[in-house]
Formats: structure tokens, sequence, C-alpha cells
């Protein structure tokens, strides 16, 4: 079924150049466009733009396809053309002439919209929650690490003393920035675009209001003309937030490629994580780690991906935001699968003790000489000089490390301000209420006092 077909046929090589193969990413949309299907029905049936009766048959209908979906049963047709005739080929099929309504007050550019919307929602909080459990193995790995000598480098040069758990807890920082960007693209996200049509309203009297708190949106998109401008630029805000954290992952995995290799040495990974070399049996190449970086890089690219696809369209539906989803979608799941392998290898890694016993490191104690004379009251400038000519004439003999006491250094981590800072920015994302709003629309009654 194809809801723009009238008697005329479109030539066969146009319909599968244009339709390509959105069924494939249209399956990811199909729960999606299954629950907001479900709240239009209920919203046509309160407005007496369909009979009650309808209303509950079309409604009860979609509930039983919305099981089938989260259990794998159903997959769309690549004849369908897209999830949206998809569901509604099926609905006129078992209902009939009460499956043929469910289109009244509504247009495919909204149901879309619509569906993108809710699949991003949902993807967000996907990458939220595995956001969290790698932020908390972050800081688990900080406070245990919290005295162990790491040198810091500038330039790739040994610079001054640092610890692992600085190290950890840059990166669980790092994330809480990244959460932040979650957190934006959310807000454009949780926005309700149905009722806007084909972008310019509808003479039916339909409610977005009641739409809107069925789905468990914040509010909505209240310009019908701007809520079609949105695609694309929800799409953008959520890419632009995926690269920040790809962007987190790919220099943590970058320093453990480079600090595991035998001229650092900082980190031990175990053979579980690491890969062999075909023709040298000493090799324990960071494979994980290198792989983890390499998507993460190309995912740099997303954002203007989307912005050259996007930014120089009028006004209106183009059938080209129809290529967002193939930027889009894969690109998610990459993200989800890099969470996952960063997860894996915390969890694996070891660190190297006892560092700065290699003499190496004994220069990056400099600074700490030179502050111990500006104490004695020796201008800084003075004292970097002094310090400056004893390491060229060999004589540089450093003294134990003084105690670092500001806010984010060695001796005062400032591990629970990052951990506020966290939850904090984790709390204003608030995908599960919105879960629960779904939950709540697509189960049935009997169902839903067992489960609640």
């Amino acid at each position: 079924m194809i809801l723009w077909n009238k008697e005329k046929t479109t030539d066969r090589e146009v319909w599968e150049f244009t339709t390509g193969h959105d069924h494939e990413p249209d399956q990811q949309l199909l729960w999606a466009d299954l629950a907001g299907t479900a709240a239009h029905a209920y919203m046509l049936g309160k407005t007496g733009l369909i009979s009650p009766s309808e209303s509950k048959a079309t409604l009860g209908f979609l509930r039983k396809l919305y099981r089938d979906c989260q259990e794998g049963k159903l997959i769309i047709d690549k004849e369908a053309e897209d999830v949206h005739s998809y569901i509604e080929a099926i609905l006129s099929e078992a209902l009939g002439e009460t499956g043929k309504r469910i289109h009244t007050g509504r247009s495919r550019n909204d149901q879309v919209l619509l569906a993108l919307r809710l699949y991003m929602r949902r993807e967000i909080g996907k990458l939220v929650r595995k956001m969290e459990v790698l932020f908390q193995l972050l800081m688990q790995k900080s406070e245990s690490h919290r005295d162990h000598f790491m040198p810091g480098y500038t330039h790739m040069q040994a610079a001054m003393p640092s610890t692992f758990g600085l190290w950890f807890s840059a990166f669980a920082e790092s994330l809480t920035d990244d959460m932040r960007a979650l957190q934006y693209a959310y807000g454009v996200v949780d926005q309700n675009p149905l009722g806007s049509g084909a972008g310019y309203g509808s003479s039916f009297p339909v409610d977005r209001e009641l739409t809107t708190r069925l789905l468990g949106f914040e509010g909505m998109n209240v310009n019908s003309i701007y809520a079609q401008m949105t695609r694309g630029k929800a799409e953008k805000a959520f890419a632009t937030a995926m690269a920040s954290v790809a962007a987190t992952l790919s220099k943590l995995s970058g320093d453990i490629c480079l600090f595991s290799g035998d001229n650092f040495k900082f980190f031990y990974l175990p053979e579980e994580i690491t890969t062999g070399s075909s023709i040298m049996p000493h090799k324990q190449n960071p494979d994980l780690a290198e792989l983890i970086r390499g998507h993460c890089n190309l995912m740099q690219t997303l954002p203007f991906e989307l912005s050259a696809l996007t930014l120089n369209l009028p006004t209106g539906y183009h059938r080209d935001l129809q290529l967002t989803k193939e930027t889009l979608f894969p690109a998610v799941d990459t993200l989800k699968k890099c969470l996952s392998m960063t997860e894996l290898l915390i969890k694996h890694i070891r660190i190297k003790t006892g560092i700065e016993k290699d003499p190496r490191y004994q220069k990056i104690y400099s600074v700490e000489e030179i502050n111990r004379r500006v104490i004695k009251g020796v201008p800084f400038r003075e004292a970097y000089m002094q310090v400056a000519a004893s390491i060229r004439s060999g004589a540089f003999s450093p003294d134990p490390p003084m105690k670092h006491t500001h806010i984010g250094s060695t001796g005062n981590p400032g591990f629970q301000m990052i951990r506020n800072k966290f939850h904090h920015i984790r709390a204003l994302i608030p995908h599960h209420e919105a879960e629960k709003a779904i939950h709540q629309l697509m189960t049935p009654k009997s169902e839903k006092t067992q489960h609640d």
C-alpha cells in the first residue's frame, strides 16, 4: 500500500529509487509510529472525528501490534514503501473502514516527524544510561588510584607530576559536559510536532495538547510551519551531542593506545581484550581501543553531513530529508556499542605503579622546586632561572613533591564535585517519565493492573 497512490502507477525504477531501502531503517521507527498512531487514534475518538468504538478498536489493535513489535514479530514488508504505509495497510486490512479513517487530520510529514522524535528521545535515554555506567566506573577507578603517580605530558614530553586518579576523573568530567549537550538535544526533541500536518495545520479540530500529554512530551512545536522546519534541525542537535560524546571516547581510547605501548607502559591490557599478530607472537595489540577511536573519529563528521543535507532547503518538506535516517540511525547504534566497549576496556585495564622511580621523570619536579623557592621569598622569574641552570648543569636533584591543595589538583581532586555536577545534569533529562507515558498508552488496562 502506498499512501499517496492515486490511479496512475509510478514508474517502477523511479519508485525503487525514491523509496530506496527505507523499510530497513524504518524498522527502528516501527514502535514509535505505532505509539504515535495510538495517540492520534485516541485523540480522534475524544474529539469526535471518529466514533468511540472505532477509536477503541483501533487502539486495541495498535497495542497488539506494539507488543508484537517489542517481541520482534513485526517486520516491515519491503513493498510497503515505509513504516507509515505499512501500519495503515495492516489497520485497513484488519479493521476495514475503521482502519482507513486513521489518517484523518494527519499528514505523513508530521507522522514521520513524530516517529523520529520518539525514536531520538528513547535513544538519548539509552545513551544516558550507558554514559552513567561509564561515568561511575571512571569515578571508581579515580578513587582507587587517587594517589598513584602518573606523569603529565605536554607537547608529547614529560611535563609535570600527576596521578591516575586525575586522569580517570578528567574523562568522567568530560562526560558531564557531553551530558549537557545531550540535555540540549533532549530539549529540542521533547516537543510534539503532531497536528502540524504537512506544515500548515488542519481544518479538523485536532487536540494537540491531548496527544502531547499522551506521548509524554514536555511541550509542543507550537507553530505548524516551524514544526516542519525542525526536520533536520532536531537530528543535527542529536548528532552534535553524539559527536561530543564520541570525542571524549576517542581521546580516552587514544590515550590508552599510546600509554599502554612499550615506550610508556602506564597501562596493562590483559589478553582477553587485546589481539595478536599473525607473525609476531609477542604482540598484544590494542585493537579494541583503536577501533573505538576510529569509529568515534568518523562520528565527528555526522553533524556536518546533516548540515550539508539540510542547510539550503527552503521552508517545507523535501524528500532529501528521508536521507537523514540513513546517516543518523547507524551512528546511534555505533555510539552505543562504543560506550559498551569503552566500559569493557576500563573494567579490564590495569595501571602500573612505581613509575615515579624511573629516572626519566626526575625533571618533571622542576616546577615544584621553583614553587618551593618562591615560597621562601625568591621572585618567580629568578627561581625559574636558578632551576633551569641546575638542570643544564646536571645538578638538579628533586625533593619530594609539594602537597597540592587547590580544587582539581592531585591533593584535592574534587571527585564529589564532579559527581554532583554529573548527577545534576543527568536529572534534567527526564526520559524515564517519557517512557512511562508510552507504557501507559500502549499497555491494555488488564496488563496495567498486573504491571503497575
